[in-house]
């Protein structure tokens, strides 16, 4: 690996473990409640956040299949009735992948599109602290990543923040403050609303 990959490679673990967390304290009659992806209510979002896990994880490790190669625009995810016991482990085996170097070099698959290593590495961390954003939000939880992780998140979608034809899953970015915390002008990046609520969404 040469040096400039060597600087892109992230450690996913702070992120995956802080979203587990978030999943653990997920409670039955939150399931059902809205979050910030106007198409998922909680349930979907925890079954996102696992199918992402498994892709991610399978990308990782170059085991293309169908794990790799469907889109997950496709359909509403389903949560399995073990899903607070398999996201978590799925999540961990997510970080495990992706600290073998060898996972950020040559080029792999996620979701049917063939990309750099290092590019789909910090796909996965951006997917995994967005979501935990969505999940805490509508859980009422809260939500502090690490800032190596926002960082991560942050060169990911800042250099496409001011192409008009650039998309966050809801829209252009957000406008956020230059002076507004890290967490915030990643999530407006993203598309969302860093206020955004439950209650507002009712």
């Amino acid at each position: 690996m040469d040096a400039q990959t060597e600087t892109v490679m992230l450690d996913l673990g702070p992120a995956t473990r802080r979203v587990a967390q978030l999943v653990e304290g997920v409670t039955d009659d939150r399931l059902d409640g809205p979050t910030p992806c106007p198409d998922y209510a909680v349930r979907d979002m925890l079954a996102h956040l696992e199918g992402l896990a498994v892709a991610f994880r399978d990308a990782g490790r170059k085991a293309f299949g169908p794990t790799t190669d469907t889109d997950p625009g496709a359909g509403l995810p389903s949560l399995g009735q073990d899903w607070r016991a398999t996201i978590p482990r799925r999540l961990g085996e997510l970080a495990d992948a992706w600290r073998d170097p060898a996972a950020w070099e040559g080029t792999t698959r996620a979701g049917g599109v063939t990309l750099p290593g290092e590019v789909a590495g910090l796909v996965a961390l951006n997917e995994v602290l967005i979501h935990g954003w969505d999940l805490a939000r509508a859980t009422g939880q809260a939500y502090a990543p690490d800032e190596a992780s926002l960082e991560g998140s942050y060169a990911l979608l800042a250099p496409t923040a001011d192409d008009p034809d650039q998309r966050g899953p809801f829209g252009p970015p957000v406008p956020v403050p230059d002076d507004a915390p890290l967490l915030d002008r990643v999530i407006g990046l993203s598309g969302r609303r860093p206020d955004w609520s439950p209650e507002a969404a009712r």
